[in-house]
Formats: structure tokens, sequence, C-alpha cells
């Protein structure tokens, strides 16, 4: 993952040719995560569908509005920064987040969990998210942006409960290993999309980078630590409370290029760039943002 970043910010002529591939891939990781556990796992257990319902809410629902509204008062709700910030915040957990997970030390069921509930209400949850942003004049835009995430999300699921159908063997254990490496590799090429517009903003608009690298840096350490913190404050345990970290700070705002207009995509690519380096630093960042004597240790 170290290397995509690398590799997307030195060559930014083979990040712009792989961004075709963005949203393609970002359906092949929502298919695999189903191929690797069974679709069973998607849904919450017994008795803590209200729970996770309402985690899903808090995680990507309310942040968004809160930041949308403070931004609109102080005037930079129509800055493509300002943008980025609500959209990260309303988006829900990246579809590498199980993974994160098992390199992190936390529970990869409830990481998968999050994913796939906070994925199947995001166009629920983003519709106000569009309806307060300027790109999204009408409600007609509204739904339409919604509608488009639903499709990519649905045909992604399907596909992958068709393959168990046809192929039973795609369900034996010792498969996962290879859904693993596909999905790393999937993430790897994602990542190397989505750094094509770092390099130039360094030569042409350094304070422009500067300024979108620490946003970033600066709402991913604060959404993880804000749910570590509540997630142990519930009684949650460690291994419980790191996977919705893990889901607050590692947030798919990639899966919003299937759905904002054209021309506010570009000014997002920056900040999109961005904020692909503390995620992708995950395993190594989030023992120091969440138990730092663990770090220490």
């Amino acid at each position: 993952m170290v290397s995509g970043l690398l590799v997307g910010i030195a060559l930014p002529g083979l990040a712009r040719a792989a961004e075709p591939l963005i949203v393609p891939l970002l359906g092949v990781l929502l298919c695999l995560a189903v191929l690797r556990e069974g679709p069973r796992a998607l849904l919450p257990g017994a008795g803590t569908g209200r729970r996770a319902v309402l985690l899903t809410l808090a995680l990507q629902a309310a942040p968004p509005l809160v930041a949308g509204a403070l931004l609109w008062a102080l005037g930079g709700l129509e800055t493509p920064l300002g943008v980025a910030l609500v959209l990260v915040l309303a988006a829900s957990p990246i579809t590498g987040a199980p993974g994160l997970a098992v390199m992190s030390g936390a529970d990869a069921g409830l990481a998968l969990r999050l994913l796939t509930l906070g994925t199947a209400l995001l166009p629920l949850t983003a519709a106000p998210v569009f309806a307060l942003l300027p790109s999204f004049p009408g409600p007609v835009a509204v739904a339409a942006g919604a509608l488009r995430l639903l499709v990519v999300i649905a045909a992604a699921v399907a596909l992958a409960v068709l393959l168990r159908r046809v192929f039973p063997r795609l369900r034996a254990p010792h498969h996962r290993t290879a859904f693993d490496g596909a999905m790393a590799l999937a993430m790897a090429v994602i990542v190397v999309a989505l750094m094509s517009a770092l390099l130039p903003a360094a030569r042409e608009t350094p304070g422009v980078l500067i300024a979108s690298l620490t946003a970033a840096l600066a709402i991913y350490a604060v959404q993880v630590r804000i749910a570590w913190s509540c997630a142990r404050r519930s009684g949650l345990t460690a291994e419980k409370s790191r996977a919705i970290a893990i889901a607050g700070g590692n947030r798919n705002l990639a899966l919003f290029l299937a759905a904002v207009p054209a021309e506010t995509t570009l000014p997002l690519m920056v900040f999109i760039g961005c904020y692909q380096i503390p995620m992708y630093l995950t395993p190594l960042a989030l023992p120091w943002l969440t138990d730092g004597r663990a770090a220490r240790a």
C-alpha cells in the first residue's frame, strides 16, 4: 500500500492513466469483501441491528451536517477544501477497512459490518449532504447522485452473491488469503490513481497542497481519536474499539467520484490524494492515535 502511494506521487502520468479504473475497482473491492466473508456477515447480529444503525448514523450522518453548518457560517462551504471536508465526514468506511483491521489487531468482522451497513445507508445519509452543497443545486441532482451510488453498491454485492452460488468452492476458507491478496492489489492500483494531483500541485500550487495535507491529517486524526474514545467509554473491547476507529477515520471519499458532478471532481483530487496518506498508514498510525502505551511498547 505504501508502494502505491509512492508510485502515484512520483508518476502522475501513470496515475492519470489509472483514474478511469477508480470507480470499477471500488466495486471490485466491495465484491471481494462479500466473497471473502459471505453475505451473512453483511448483517448485524441478532439484537444489535438498532445499535449498528445508530452507530452508522453517528459516524456519517450528523458530522457532515454540523461541519457544513459551521463552514456555511464562516463562508467556506463553497471552497474546494470546504466541500472536501464535508464529503469526507459523510463518506462510508473504505472497502479496505476489514483488511486494515486485520493488520491493526482490530475486530475484522465488526469492520466489515460497519463497512457494509455504512455503504448500504450511504445513499440515504448522503442525500442531505448533497442538498447542502452548492454543487447539487436541486432535488433531482441529489436523487441522481444517490442513485448512482446505490447502483455501484448493489451491483457489487449482487455479483458476489451470484459468484458464490455458481462457484461454491469460492466459499472454502483457504480462498480467504487469495481474496486478501486481490484486495491489496486493487487498493494499490486505486491509490496510484488517486495520487495524480499531488506532484503537479506541489509544482504549481504548493500552498494548496500544504493546506490540503494539513487538513487531511487533522481531520483523519480527529475522527480516529473521537471514534476510539467514544467506543471505549461505551464499554467496548479494545479490538472492537479499534474497528470503530478504523471505520471512523478511513472514509471512502473516492466513492463520491461516482456521484459528484465532473466539474467538482478536479478541485477535490488534491485533497483526496492527501487523505490517502494517513489512511494507508493506518496500521502504523492507529496505535499512536488510540492507545499510546501500546504504541510505545
